[in-house]
């Protein structure tokens, strides 16, 4: 599967210390794009990979979202057991994990993106010009 458009590339993140392998790498910055493309209403897409605060933006999103992919797949808890049947439930990971990982992501994209300005509009305006 081809990743194109990506905002850093594989090389670029080996070269900022990096060390997952090419294939989890791909997958995570594809989720870190995603993330930033919705909250800079796409104002980068085909101009995000010409800025190193985008390039540390994703850098740093790739570490977190990484650091909880083992919640996602490694601590669902049980929910529910049963012996005659031999049923077992497993839960979702924890709200507040979800939350904090959410936090964790939205305060990457503020620290590295607030001060962005690209085509003389900051990337995470959000407001309207009243003139």
């Amino acid at each position: 599967m081809e990743f194109e458009g990506q905002y850093l590339t594989y090389q670029e993140y080996k070269a900022l210390g990096g060390t997952l392998d090419e294939m989890p790498f791909n997958l995570l910055e594809f989720n870190a794009r995603m993330k930033i493309d919705e909250r800079t209403f796409g104002r980068l897409v085909d101009k995000g990979q010409e800025y190193k605060e985008v390039k540390l933006c994703v850098y740093n999103m790739i570490t977190t979202l990484n650091s909880y992919s083992s919640y996602d797949t490694q601590n669902k808890a049980i929910s529910s057991e049963s012996t005659d049947g031999y049923s077992i439930s497993y839960g979702t990971p924890q709200k507040s994990i979800t939350e904090a990982k959410n936090n964790e992501l939205e305060d990457i994209i503020d620290t590295y993106l607030s001060n962005l300005i690209v085509d003389d509009v900051p990337v995470l305006y959000r407001g309207a010009d009243v003139s």
